[in-house]
């Protein structure tokens, strides 16, 4: 099958740039994207997880740029991509160019608040490409679809449990 020893190293260095095409071991998981999909128009934030094989198109996007809500399940909707975060914590700058992790000097925000007027410091954050690194993904919506996000994510309003305790008492003291 493969005739030289150059055709088996070019193999190997392959198997280990693409590390997604090779069998998961017992006990391993596979890894997913949580992707936190803002809407402006009603100030809401919802959460969807989904396996990294799924949405093998959105690896090598950067911040900024939009894609197709039907890679995450919203069909007709345009989303745009706001952030993010990786495996250990850090966060996706805009300005880091590429899917490396840094150490920048910031002085304002993204991914630093100075305390005091002209306070720099010295930070570890991700480059503003998405890479498997990645595991959390902010994005918000361009344009919305047909249905609403409630309708096809099913996710219903919830009683805070304040209200819940207001209202029993209510009855308590009517009885």
């Amino acid at each position: 099958m493969y005739n030289t020893l150059k055709d088996l190293k070019i193999l190997d260095f392959f198997k280990l740039k693409n590390p997604k095409k090779e069998k998961l071991t017992k006990g391993e998981k596979m890894a997913k994207f949580q992707f936190v999909v803002s809407d402006p128009a009603t100030r809401r934030a919802y959460k969807i997880e989904i396996e990294q094989e799924k949405v093998a198109g959105i690896v090598g996007k950067k911040i900024g740029d939009t894609f197709n809500g039907d890679l995450i399940g919203l069909p007709g909707y345009q989303l745009q991509i706001t952030g993010g975060t990786d495996k250990d914590g850090f966060p996706m700058h805009p300005r880091v160019e590429g899917p490396v992790k840094k150490k920048v000097l910031l002085a304002h925000p993204p991914c630093f608040h100075p305390r005091k007027k002209g306070e720099r410091r010295r930070k570890t954050v991700r480059g503003n490409t998405i890479s498997y690194d990645i595991v959390q993904i902010n994005c918000k919506i361009v344009k919305a679809g047909s249905k609403p996000l409630e309708e096809i994510l099913g996710k219903k309003e919830e009683k805070k449990e304040g209200e819940e305790i207001t209202e029993k008492s209510e009855s308590k003291t009517s009885s």
